[in-house]
């Protein structure tokens, strides 16, 4: 594990801002780009003041204490706006795997913000620095990569295929009931990727997912995997999709109506409320769930609810700690799953399927799961897509399935 811990006091100032445009529209360029923005709400931010970096499997655990010792140590902290997502912020992204480096939480120098009508801008500056952003600079223009040439990653379509057929044999020998696969495939660009260009294209594209920027990483994830506000925590589960078929037939019935679909849901469900119900109070789990209508493909989703026990009220990355992996990213029975997938997957999926988000100074926040996503690294884009396998799945079927919801991505790089 390696910490940079922040060398002086913070001071935090938060105070209303006239926002009439897009929250992306403010991200000036070049400054390290951070966002988790979903519809007209969100936060975007720029610039760095702190950082943690860490791995390992007490990486939560670890970033939880530095957040709180970076909030504990805030030399002066003025909010006039007192809204959930004001105040000291940091934007995090964690990896999937305890041993893949590269978990990070970012305290930026600015936060532009807004919930509803009201909207706000937040500075974060050293101790002894005096605040500087007394009104928003005009960004640079955003840029388009140009023409895009694709390669095979590490893992490639047909290598996907055989690893996706050795877990169906696997489960059907009854060692495991579900495994989430993945693989990765590069996009190479004449210019440098510019981060605002995919976040705004990912964002007109899937208004309804959150679209979120950490460190490179870039997507635009519908799956909420767990919101603190208070004692309230809340979680969108997604699990079991299908694609348009350009039949007619209507996509939802058959989702809906689908035995493989409804049983890898009831595993992604069934996992997240078991690793909850240890750490709160209450927990309130939908009967049966519901379609989630994506432009590209449909999900069967279910929102669960939980209320924490004020007598001892985990912070998000304690309840991060806990969920992550889900069945949803993971597999059933997760060890196993898990296992299966450091065996056979043949990719480090680094911060892909891993948590990210937003933390807050009262120990809440949002946190997603980072899918339909590309990590940015000069005019090299890595995509990553995965799909969960169960016992009567079919090898072509998911293969298609991955390509669909990559996409996603491929379709905002291109513009």
């Amino acid at each position: 594990m390696t910490v940079a811990p922040a060398t002086t006091a913070l001071r935090v100032r938060t105070r209303p801002l006239r926002l009439d445009g897009p929250l992306l529209d403010t991200l000036p360029g070049d400054s390290g780009e951070l966002c988790w923005v979903r519809g007209d709400e969100g936060l975007v931010g720029w610039g760095e003041v702190a950082r943690f970096t860490g791995s390992g499997p007490d990486r939560f655990a670890e970033a939880d204490r530095w957040w709180s010792s970076v909030v504990d140590g805030l030399d002066d902290h003025t909010d006039d706006v007192r809204l959930p997502g004001t105040g000291a912020v940091a934007f995090a992204s964690f990896t999937f795997t305890d041993d893949s480096p590269g978990s990070v939480l970012v305290v930026p120098r600015v936060v532009v913000g807004r919930r509803g009508n009201r909207a706000w801008i937040t500075e974060i500056t050293p101790a002894d620095a005096p605040f500087a952003a007394t009104a928003l600079r005009p960004p640079s223009p955003v840029r388009p990569g140009g023409r895009l040439r694709y390669a095979d990653g590490d893992v490639p379509a047909h290598r996907y295929r055989v690893a996706v057929a050795e877990a169906v044999r696997r489960m059907r020998a009854g060692e495991l009931a579900k495994a989430v696969l993945a693989h990765d495939l590069l996009a190479h660009a004449d210019a440098p990727l510019d981060a605002r260009f995919l976040l705004h294209g990912l964002a007109r594209r899937y208004p309804t997912c959150w679209s979120f920027a950490v460190d490179g990483l870039v997507g635009a994830t519908p799956e909420l995997l767990l919101r603190r506000a208070g004692q309230i925590v809340e979680s969108r589960v997604l699990a079991g999709t299908m694609w348009p078929s350009g039949s007619g037939d209507d996509v939802g019935a058959a989702l809906y109506g689908s035995a493989k679909d409804r049983r890898e849901h009831a595993y992604a469900v069934d996992s997240l409320a078991a690793t909850l119900r240890p750490l709160v109070a209450e927990l309130t789990v939908p009967e049966t769930p519901a379609v989630l209508t994506l432009p590209n493909v449909s999900h069967l989703a279910s929102d669960v609810r939980a209320r924490l026990d004020p007598a001892r009220p985990a912070s998000l990355l304690t309840l991060i700690g806990a969920v992550h992996p889900t069945a949803a990213v993971g597999g059933t029975p997760t060890p196993d799953a898990t296992a299966l997938i450091s065996e056979i997957e043949g990719l480090d999926r680094g911060r892909y399927a891993g948590p990210v988000g937003y933390l807050d100074a009262d120990g809440g926040g949002e946190m997603g799961i980072a899918l339909r996503c590309a990590e940015l690294q000069g005019r090299t884009a890595r995509l990553f897509a995965g799909c969960g396998i169960v016992a009567d799945s079919d090898p072509d079927a998911e293969v298609r399935e991955a390509a669909a919801k990559m996409r996603a991505v491929r379709d905002a790089l291109e513009g």
